[in-house]
């Protein structure tokens, strides 16, 4: 039987099920002189660039979003009280 191979690209995305080395998984992470997406180290698709200052954008807005989200589920559940609520039906 023929040995499937262990990195390639289907769909034109990119898998790599070959076994990470901690230098491949840190150098993955940050190339200088490339995009802001690249390939993942271990898996399917791509992961950020954080050597691309785009990237630590994108990371900078999602942790703002994240926060105000946490912060806004934590005053709707304050103001929650079990009261009974009317109903008119024509």
């Amino acid at each position: 039987m023929a040995d499937k191979p262990e990195s390639g690209e289907i769909f034109g995305v990119p898998y790599n099920f070959e076994r990470p080395s901690i230098k491949r998984l840190l150098s993955s992470y940050w190339r200088p002189g490339q995009g802001m997406l690249v390939e993942k180290p271990f898996g399917i698709g791509y992961t950020l660039n954080l050597a691309n200052w785009r990237s630590w954008i994108v990371l900078a807005v999602a942790g703002v979003l994240f926060y105000q989200g946490r912060q806004s589920g934590d005053e709707s559940d304050a103001g929650d009280e079990d009261e009974p609520v009317e109903v008119i039906v024509d």
